[in-house]
């Protein structure tokens, strides 16, 4: 069975068949997988079957797996579970969830835009998936920053946001607070992608709190004005889960967000990072 290329939407997404990712790779393989990621930002692989070694391999395929701050006793997840590995999931076992972000929706963000070297890639592998809902939208931010006008792509031209995040799924950090108490970094409104060299839009509604050296209200507006492309379809493709689903993203261009799903459901994915760099204008 040979790998085979399929778009999912006009500018994001695309669906790789005829490869079985529990087994090691072609070099001729992997240098499409490769360049498709580039090419697409989002990858869709149906119908595989993985435990967390053979996705780990995989994944560090791209350079270094990322590894859980949390120490091992007090993740959900708890020592069984490799340390770059996190469950998403809204199980409980005893009262408890046995993973982390289980329930309900949650706003557009860019995994770990937050810290100094925000991660390249995230992925994601499906185990239990509820009757509907759950679904992970993903934005194309070079599109994004495309479709602004010229006299808002000249003001956000060198200008700087911070990104914090306070572990709730809808809800932003209070700034007039103790910011240290929270993880955070300054980074580029807009960046260059390492790799393609791309303009990307790089803020988002759940960590983007403000743009640096702008008044409140001045910051608020521009932001809500970037914020726009969460509201155009045109920048999102929709991913609806499927068992043995993995789906890999780049975090440096697209962000995401999920849609709400029953509660008394069972939605249970495995996730793990890629490590990345420092980003610049």
């Amino acid at each position: 069975m040979s790998l085979r290329i399929e778009k999912l939407h006009e500018t994001i997404g695309a669906e790789i068949t005829g490869v079985d990712l529990a087994k090691p790779l072609t070099d001729a393989d992997m240098a499409a997988i490769e360049r498709a990621w580039l090419e697409h930002i989002v990858l869709v692989f149906p119908g595989q079957d993985l435990d967390q070694e053979a996705q780990l391999r995989f994944a560090g395929q791209f350079g270094i797996v990322g590894e859980r701050s949390r120490p091992a006793a007090i993740r959900p997840e708890g020592a069984d579970f490799h340390p770059a590995v996190m469950l998403i999931s809204n199980i409980r076992e005893n009262g408890k969830p046995i993973g982390s972000l289980p329930d309900g929706e949650m706003w557009f963000h860019h995994d770990m835009c937050y810290v100094a070297e925000p991660y390249r890639g995230t992925m994601l592998y499906a185990m239990e998936i509820p009757s509907h809902g759950g679904n992970t939208l993903f934005a194309d931010m070079y599109a994004a920053y495309d479709r602004l006008g010229a006299a808002t792509k000249e003001r956000i031209a060198g200008a700087r946001a911070l990104q914090i995040y306070n572990y709730s799924v809808t809800e932003k950090v209070p700034l007039d607070g103790d910011l240290d108490a929270y993880p955070h970094y300054v980074q580029p409104v807009a960046i260059t992608h390492p790799r393609t060299r791309r303009k990307a839009l790089y803020v988002n509604p759940l960590i983007t709190a403000r743009i640096e050296g702008l008044p409140g209200d001045e910051s608020d507006a521009l932001l809500e004005e970037l914020f726009g492309f969460a509201e155009d379809r045109g920048l999102i493709y929709e991913h609806v889960w499927r068992e043995g689903d993995l789906v890999m993203w780049d975090n440096w261009c697209s962000c995401h967000a999920r849609t709400d799903f029953p509660e008394t459901e069972r939605r249970l994915l495995r996730r793990c990072t890629i490590l990345g760099e420092a980003l610049a204008e």
